[in-house]
This record gives C-alpha cells, sequence and structure tokens, in this order.
C-alpha cells in the first residue's frame, strides 16, 4: 500500500493530496468505490483499490459503493487503509426508505411496502407526473392513488400528510414508498386508513456538488374526437324522432324541418344561411408543451442544500382568441436546506412556492358542443354578403366590429350570450393558484444522555389559495335576414315596409355593444391553509452484537382551515413503535397509535390501534446460505386493527340536529311561528370505524437477477356509519340516528417479478406487477323483497340493472284505429313509460308482469378486480429504451354515466352523435344497435340495462423513451459532467374491444398522445 501526505498549492487554495487504498474486512481491495471531495472533485477506485484525490485542509471526503456502509472521513482520519464494511442484503444506504416520520433499512420492514428511488429511473423514464410514475410501478396501487382497492391513500410529502403531488414535478422526487398493511401505516393513526403513498424530495449529499437542466419540449394530438352529425341528418333523423312520437308530416304544426331547408343545408352552398357547424373544428389539431427544469444541490459536512427551480408551458385545446394566449403556466421553485448547528442539533428548512395559471376564454366551447346543434345559428357573418344599398344598414356594418372579414353572428335563443362570439370577443379568464409550503425540523444527538436516544421535532404550515382575474368585454351579435343569398337586414330599416319581410324591431336583431372593459375583475377562489407538528423520541440499542431494539415515540397533530367553514378538521394522536431484530434476520415490529377525535362524543374519543408484524429472513439459515439460487428469501406476517375516523363525514353526527321547518298558524292565524325540524337523531355511543387487518407475504432475490415479492392480504372495515333502516319503524323516519353497523371485506393477492440481466453491452430489465382484489358488502341494514337485490356477499361496486331481451317488435303490440300501441297480455308491462315497436324490452324477474326497479340484477362489477404493470427496460452500449404499459380486466363500463349526452341522445333538446346511424326502424329491425329515436324524454329506453354496458378491458401502452447518453469525451471536452438526449411519447396506443368508448372525452379535453423531445445535462 502507497499512503502519503503532499502539501499542493492551486490558484484557489492550499490542500493536500491524498493517495490511498480501500479494503474490504479481509484486507483484499475493493475497486469501484465513488470518493467525493469537498470541492466537487471526485473520482474512483481501480481494480487495485487505489486513489487519489486533492482534498483542502482539514477537509474530508465521502466514500460510497453499492452494498458497502458509506463513510465520511477526513483527513486527520486517515492513518492506514481505508477499510470499508459490507452492509447485508439490503440494508445500505441506498436501501434506507424514509416512511415519512421514520427512516428504515428495506431488510428491517416487516410489512407491505412499494418503493422507487427516482435516482435508479429518472433519466430514462422522464416523464414529470408522480402520479403516472405510480400508476404501473407501484405493486398493489390501482391507478394513481387507491391502495389494494380500499380508497384512495393519503399523500404523505416531507412527512407532511395530505399535501398534494399535483405541485411536484418528479425532477425534485427522491423516492416514492406506498405504505398498504396495518403495521405499515400505524404511526400514521386515523389517516392511514386507505394506505399511505410517502413520497420524499431531494436533499443536498455532503461534497456531492451538482448542477443539473432539463429541457423539454413537444406536442399532443387528439386521440379521439366526438364525431357528431351534421345539420341535414341531424334535422332528418329529428324529423324521424318526431314522426315516432305520432307527428302528422302533413300538418303545418307538426315542427318538422321543412325538406327544403334540408337540401339547402346538405348542398353547403350558403354555409352562413344555412349553418352546419362542426365545434369541436375549433380544437386545435395539436398543441405544444414546453418545460425547463433546473436542479442545485451540494454541500459539505456541515450544510447541504437542493434547489429545484422549474417552468411548464400548455398550450389550450382551444385557442379561437388570439389576443389573450390561452393556455397553462407553471411556475416552481423548491429550496431545501439542511445546517448542523452544533455537535448534538442538526436543523432543515425547506420552503416551496408554485404559481400556475389558467389562462382561457370566457366561453367553454367544449361544453357548449354537447349540446349546441350544428344547425342553431351561424357564428360568422361575412361583411361582403351585407347589402349595404340599405343606409342603415351600411351603418349598422359601419360600426360593427369585424374579425378577419366577418361580423359576429348569433340566433334568437342565444342572443348576447352566443358561445363562440363570447370565446372570440368576450375578454378572458385568468385564475391564479397559489401554493406555499414551510417546513422545519430539529434533530436532536441525545447520546451525551443515553447511547442511541434521540429525539426530533417537525413544524410544518402550507397555504393554498386562488382568484381569477377577468376581462369581461361587451360585444355585438347579429341575427341575420337573408334573401337570396345576401344579408338585407340586422334590424329596423325600409325593409320593414316591404311585405315580403318580416317586420322584426332592431332589439330583436342586434344585441349588445361593441365596448372593452377598462378594468380586470378579481374573485377570490378561496383559500386553505394547513399546519403541522410532530416530535418524536427514539431509542436504538445493540446488546451482544446479536439483539437490536429500536423503538420511538409520536406525537402527531395537523390542522386544516379552509374559508367559509367555521370548523377545523383536526387530526391528532399517538403513535409508538417498537422494533426488534436478532442478528438482522428475525423481526418483529409492534407499531401501534392511541387516537384523537373530535368528530365523536366525549367519552368516545380516544381509540388505541395495536398492530404486530413479524419477519424471519430463511435464506441465513445453513441450509440456504449458499445456495447459488435462493439469494435471499425473508417470509412476513402482520396483521393489527386500525381506528379510524376518517370515513366520519361530518361533526355533531353523533348529537340531534335541526333546522328551520316550516311556518305554522296559532291564535286563530293572528300569529305565526316557524316549526323546528329533526334531521337527525342522537347516537351518544358513536365510536370509531375500524380496519382490521392481515397481511401474508414472502420477498425472494433469485439467481442474481430475480426479485420476487407477493402478498396475500384480508382487510375487513368494520363499525362503518349506516342509518339502520331494519331496527327502526318505517314512520321514525327522519329520527333515525347514524350508527356504526356496516362492514366491507377487502381481500386478494398482489405480485411482482424484476428480473435484471446484463450481457457483456447488453443489459435487459423486465419488471411486472399484477393485483386481484376482491372487495365484499359483508354487513347491511337494508331489506330487499327479493333475495337477487341483497348486496350482502356482493362486490361493493355491483352494478344493479335491468336485463336487456333486445327491441320490441311489432308482433309484441296490438294496433288500434288511431295508431296506439298496446302490448299484447302475457307481457310485462314497463313502469317507465309507454312502449313501442323499437323501444327496449326488459326481462321480468319476478314474474309480477311489470317491469321496475324490482327487475334490477347483478349484471357484473364497475371496477376492474384484476389490474396489472408491465415494464420493460433495454440498454445496450449508450442506447436505452423504456416501455411501460398497464392494464385491467373483468369490469363493465357505463355508456349512460360516463358519456351522457353522446351515447344517449334523448329528447327534443337531443344532440345527434354518430351512435344514432344504427337507430332502430322497421327496416333494420334485426340489425339495430340503437333504439327508435324519440323528440320525447324516453325513459324507459335510457334505464340502467345490460344494453349500454360494455366490457372495459385493456392494455395500454403508457409510456416508451428511448435515450442516448453522450460519451465521456465529448462531455469532457464541454466540460461537463453528463448529456443525453431523449424521445418520448406517451398513451402510444391501446388494445381494447372498446376503446373508442374508453378514449373518448365528453364536453372536456381530448385524451391525447404526446411526443417530447428532451435533453438533460449535469455539471
Amino acid at each position: 500500500m502507497f499512503f502519503c501526505f503532499c502539501n499542493v498549492t492551486n490558484a484557489q487554495k492550499k490542500g493536500v493530496a491524498i493517495k490511498s487504498i480501500i479494503v474490504d474486512i479481509e484486507g483484499k481491495p475493493i475497486s469501484g468505490v465513488h470518493i467525493f471531495g469537498p470541492n466537487g472533485d471526485k473520482t474512483t477506485t481501480g481494480l487495485n483499490g487505489s486513489f487519489e484525490i486533492n482534498v483542502p485542509d482539514n477537509g474530508s471526503v465521502v466514500l460510497e459503493k453499492k452494498g458497502y456502509i458509506s463513510k465520511l472521513i477526513t483527513t486527520s482520519d486517515l492513518l492506514s487503509n481505508i477499510t470499508l464494511t459490507k452492509s447485508p442484503f439490503l440494508a445500505s444506504k441506498e436501501d434506507e426508505i424514509n416512511m415519512g416520520v421514520t427512516v428504515k433499512n428495506r431488510r428491517d420492514l416487516v410489512g407491505a411496502t412499494s418503493i422507487i428511488n427516482t435516482q435508479d429511473r429518472i433519466v430514462y423514464d422522464n416523464t414529470q407526473r408522480v402520479r403516472n410514475y405510480i400508476n404501473g410501478l407501484m405493486l398493489g396501487v390501482k391507478g394513481s392513488q387507491n391502495v389494494r382497492g380500499i380508497g384512495n391513500a393519503v399523500f404523505v410529502i416531507d412527512g407532511v400528510i395530505g399535501r398534494d403531488p399535483n405541485i411536484l414535478n418528479m425532477e425534485e422526487v427522491d423516492q416514492i414508498t406506498v405504505l398498504k398493511d396495518a403495521n405499515s401505516v400505524a404511526l400514521y393513526g386515523s389517516q392511514g386508513r386507505n394506505g399511505v403513498i410517502v413520497i420524499n424530495t431531494k436533499r443536498g449529499k455532503i461534497n456531492r456538488k451538482e448542477v443539473k437542466a432539463n429541457v423539454r419540449t413537444g406536442f399532443s394530438l387528439p386521440i379521439s374526437l366526438p364525431n357528431y352529425l351534421g345539420a341535414a341528418n341531424y334535422m332528418v333523423l329529428f324529423n324521424e324522432a318526431l314522426v315516432n312520437d305520432g307527428a302528422d308530416p302533413n300538418s303545418p304544426t307538426s315542427g318538422l324541418f321543412d325538406n327544403e331547408l334540408i337540401n339547402a343545408t346538405r348542398s353547403g352552398t350558403n354555409p352562413y344561411e344555412y349553418p352546419d357547424v362542426d365545434y369541436y373544428d375549433f380544437v386545435e389539431p395539436f398543441i405544444n408543451t414546453t418545460s425547463l427544469i433546473t436542479e442545485f444541490s451540494g454541500g459539505n459536512d456541515k450544510n447541504q442544500y437542493y434547489v429545484n427551480v422549474g417552468w411548464n408551458r400548455n398550450e389550450a385545446w382551444v385557442n379561437v382568441n388570439d389576443e389573450i394566449n390561452a393556455g397553462t403556466n407553471r411556475f416552481n421553485v423548491r429550496g431545501n436546506i439542511d445546517f448542523k448547528i452544533n455537535d448534538w442539533i442538526t436543523s432543515s428548512l425547506d420552503g416551496i412556492a408554485v404559481i400556475s395559471t389558467i389562462k382561457s376564454s370566457r366561453a367553454n366551447l367544449l361544453n357548449s358542443a354537447t349540446t349546441i346543434k350544428p344547425n342553431a345559428y351561424s357564428p360568422f357573418l361575412p361583411v361582403n354578403l351585407v347589402d349595404t344599398s340599405d343606409p342603415v344598414v351600411a351603418d349598422q356594418l359601419a360600426t360593427a366590429r369585424q374579425f378577419n372579414g366577418f361580423i359576429l353572428g348569433t340566433s334568437q335563443q342565444f342572443k348576447a350570450d352566443a358561445p363562440i362570439a363570447l370565446a372570440i370577443a368576450g375578454g378572458y379568464n385568468n385564475t391564479v393558484i397559489r401554493s406555499t409550503q414551510f417546513n422545519n425540523s430539529l434533530n436532536f444527538d441525545l447520546d451525551r444522555i443515553t447511547k442511541g436516544l434521540s429525539a426530533k421535532t417537525y413544524l410544518s404550515f402550507d397555504f393554498y389559495d386562488s382568484y381569477s382575474l377577468s376581462i369581461n368585454n361587451q360585444f355585438k351579435t347579429y341575427v341575420p335576414e337573408w334573401r337570396d343569398n345576401t344579408i338585407i337586414n340586422f334590424g329596423t330599416s325600409d325593409h320593414d315596409n316591404d311585405p315580403t319581410t318580416p317586420n322584426i324591431s332592431d332589439d330583436s336583431r342586434i344585441f349588445g355593444e361593441n365596448l372593452k372593459a377598462q378594468t380586470e375583475s378579481v374573485n377570490s377562489g378561496g383559500f386553505t391553509s394547513r399546519f403541522g407538528f410532530y416530535g418524536l423520541i427514539n431509542y436504538q440499542k445493540t446488546i451482544a452484537e446479536k439483539h437490536s431494539l429500536n423503538t420511538t415515540l409520536l406525537a402527531f397533530y395537523n390542522s386544516e382551515t379552509r374559508n367559509n367553514v367555521i370548523q377545523k378538521d383536526i387530526d391528532s394522536h399517538l403513535g409508538f413503535q417498537m422494533s426488534y431484530d436478532y442478528k438482522k434476520k428475525l423481526f418483529v415490529d409492534f407499531s401501534g397509535s392511541y387516537i384523537h377525535s373530535i368528530k365523536l362524543p366525549e367519552g368516545n374519543r380516544g381509540g388505541l390501534s395495536p398492530t404486530l408484524g413479524l419477519a424471519y429472513v430463511l435464506s441465513e439459515e445453513p441450509f440456504l446460505e449458499d445456495n447459488s439460487f435462493v439469494n435471499y428469501l425473508k417470509l412476513k406476517a402482520s396483521g393489527g386493527i386500525i381506528k379510524t375516523d376518517a370515513g366520519i363525514n361530518g361533526y355533531y353526527i353523533y348529537d340531534e340536529n335541526y333546522r328551520s321547518g316550516s311556518n305554522f298558524n296559532w291564535s286563530d292565524g293572528q300569529n305565526s311561528n316557524r316549526l323546528q325540524t329533526i334531521t337527525q337523531g342522537a347516537n351518544p355511543n358513536l365510536t370509531f370505524e375500524e380496519r382490521i387487518d392481515l397481511n401474508i407475504g414472502v420477498e425472494a432475490y433469485l439467481m442474481n437477477s430475480l426479485w420476487v415479492e407477493a402478498n396475500y392480504f384480508r382487510t375487513e372495515l368494520d363499525k362503518r356509519l349506516s342509518t339502520v333502516n331494519n331496527l327502526y319503524p318505517s314512520f321514525y323516519g327522519i329520527f333515525r340516528p347514524r350508527i356504526n353497523f356496516d362492514a366491507n371485506l377487502y381481500s386478494g393477492v398482489e405480485l411482482a417479478l424484476n428480473y435484471n440481466k446484463t450481457f457483456n453491452d447488453f443489459t435487459i430489465g423486465i419488471g411486472a406487477n399484477v393485483l386481484y382484489n376482491q372487495t365484499e358488502a359483508t354487513k347491511r341494514s337494508r331489506v330487499f323483497e327479493f333475495d337477487y337485490q341483497n348486496v350482502v356477499g356482493r362486490e361493493l361496486n355491483t352494478l344493479f340493472a335491468l336485463v336487456d331481451q333486445g327491441f320490441y317488435k311489432e308482433e309484441d303490440f296490438n294496433i288500434d284505429a288511431d295508431g296506439k300501441y298496446t302490448l299484447k297480455a302475457g307481457l310485462a308491462v314497463p313502469s317507465y313509460g309507454d312502449v313501442q315497436p323499437g323501444d327496449i324490452k326488459y326481462q321480468n324477474q319476478n314474474t309480477d308482469l311489470v317491469i321496475d326497479d324490482n327487475d334490477r340484477v347483478d349484471i357484473g362489477q364497475t371496477t376492474s378486480p384484476w389490474t396489472y404493470g408491465v415494464n420493460l427496460n433495454l440498454n445496450y452500449k449508450r442506447f436505452n429504451l423504456f416501455v411501460l404499459g398497464t392494464g385491467q380486466t373483468g369490469a363493465i363500463g357505463n355508456k349512460l354515466t360516463g358519456f351522457n349526452g353522446y351515447y344517449s341522445p334523448n329528447g327534443a333538446n337531443a344532440k345527434y352523435s354518430e351512435v344514432v346511424l344504427g337507430r332502430w326502424t322497421p327496416a333494420t329491425a334485426n340489425t339495430a344497435t340503437f333504439p327508435r329515436l324519440s323528440a320525447k324524454n324516453n325513459n324507459n329506453n335510457f334505464q340502467n340495462s345490460t344494453f349500454w354496458t360494455y366490457d372495459n378491458s385493456y392494455f395500454a401502452i403508457n409510456r416508451a423513451q428511448l435515450t442516448y447518453e453522450f460519451d465521456d469525451v465529448l462531455c469532457e471536452k464541454l466540460n461537463i459532467q453528463d448529456l443525453n438526449v431523449n424521445v418520448s411519447g406517451t398513451n402510444l396506443f391501446e388494445i381494447s374491444e372498446n376503446k373508442d368508448i374508453r378514449q373518448l372525452r365528453i364536453g372536456s379535453n381530448p385524451m391525447d398522445r404526446s411526443f417530447t423531445l428532451g435533453v438533460r445535462v449535469s455539471f
């Protein structure tokens, strides 16, 4: 071994050159150890374990290698070879799991958790939305927040419960951890009922000075847009609907559209006089997106910092007003600072500010597009078609505001509120959303009291508010009068004396004034403030190098205040955790909390939530210790009870509630008083809901390449609040109190597989996770006449609906002399209104010959029991390809709920879409896919039934990214550390029987497919 100190001098400062060798506990040199100096210098040990680095006087260096315990050493400590100790499997620095209020090694966990360290994947999976990272990658999570089908988990960001992950960009995220079982969430008390998703942001590291920039630009395309029928087809089909309802085509009062009008509209020779407007023509063919995120981090052994500054811009899908530059802008800045106060106190200060602006016109054209018919009016009237021979018309045109040779049209229905005119000339809305967050922690090393004792306090304050700025311009709109393809009148003129033209007054054809607003209106959108505090005491002790004890006591308080809400939301509890391990192979964890709730009556406001977890690393036993197939094998089990008030929505539910009722007269009507009406009976025994939990799992690492994790879980949510009907007589009505009665059961299995292997220059990574969850209503108070409608024993998301038997046929009816249809004897009569051929026919389940709600049966569940995600990561030399896909199966969708207005055009005000082309007619009776058209509200045809359901299974490629990393030679020439370029896509394709339904969005922004080019550089 060669070792020396040599004085060196450079332009900046005096230091020492360190040359040394790093070895393991057996004295063998270790290659690949990263050494970081305080000036940002870094180096790596070679095959012989040696390194050389320049360090200022009395400086320090950090030594890191995966699988070894990291070290911070100073020049004064270098007296011999530097020895690094191997850490047990899953117990190194990289395996530290920050669980929000406590930190553990992955090896020590006994509960069910899923973890992503973003630094391992952010380069090749560059999406910036936190929820996208969770979806498909985190075992046990359905979508981005629902854990095991129980419900939406609470987010904990940097130790603060209830923060919104949408304000984060993925560049600032260091780790995401999902806590799923009762033992894992016990320290979070009542708020951990549905699971906890912990997100920790990045922090500066000792001697790790870094500057990074990530620039991305791209565009998005709409995947699918609604296809509404054109004006001529609409009018033809509406006429058909009127005739189906009994209208006489030969009657002038039938309401039918004239054939001459239909033909003129279809010809398209004058689309301004005979409008045929597709409002989705105003949707941009593509929109641009741009983002820039910079990071700055570094520090020494006394102070560390991390700063993240970002900007994101998305254009709007509808941008018809060139003056407002519609779209969203988001600015964020984060600063995380860690510093040493003295030898036994350290602290951190975090500050976050995010400002988002959403600018749009005053009209929501995407929403209007679902209802405004294509022939309603012409939004633009060409100036060159206006007859200005009439001086009144000429004067009106002279004062009209023009838009590229057009003036703004309207109709007698819309008048001054024509949506397109409002969007173009009405001004703008600018919604500003502000989020600020502040954290401060104090960490106390209390070894001077007793070795292993420490304490921590954590204080947080969040404030969220929003306001809207708007300019409300006034504008004129015009209802034209046409003759011979020319606009002859907008209002009162000499034409009013022409007997061939209708006499229409000026104010019935011209609406509004052309007047731009001089002031900007401000409206508050409300605020939310959150204050949080917790303090904990921790004690760790190792006995005889075999027994380790770790205990934590926690006091937690959180309050949330919202404008116009008198009662604060307050959560408080005491938490405790006692963990024991024997030789890092046998683990016992006893965790729990004592919860306090102001939602409950006095005497019932406290509750104890105990949990117990056990784990055993079986691979440490002699019969598996040197097994080449099984590298690591851990068995684990946990269970417990979580008392919670998270499902109790509201306060004073335990008390009688009253409200003012109607007036009553007395004293012969000379006096009156207002009744006081009870709305809820009292329940002084109201108590916590309970989550009763069991988890059994296994973790294994096989063949040095395959990670396997599987869990069986069973969770019962008991004592859920319900208004119990069968305990009280029917006349008791509103006097019924809320009591702890209902119960649900959630059970299932989850499996994760991750395979990684390197073959020379090629590395392959394949990951998959599968969740099967079953839900069941195990206890309810409802009484049903028919067993097939009982919800107990069925899935929580069961859809009870009618079973369709196709369409009624002509032979199902008797027809009288007036052409009225009457169902033949023996056929069940619908209670939803009169029917005729072409209406939906339903199965009579109880054989009472009446179709009503008693004929609704279980037709399937609306949430998928099976969800899964797969990811592929291929690396060849400097190229990397990442692909993520997700899917689900086993659920049905309902066209009447998600897409009402597109799939169910019903009644006189319905706007027809392409689906009605498959309507029932006598000619299409055997092939029809849609009921007969009706201009009335046909309640029979639009009941929840099997006719309107569809298979909601799918598999989709959520995103893919191809990355190229430039070599070190180029980076050295550019004086940078790393440089890569990437191209990525999202929502690339979907395999689904009903993707045309699934991918359609009605009344809002379309589902989009995006492509992005990115450049990432670090210095």
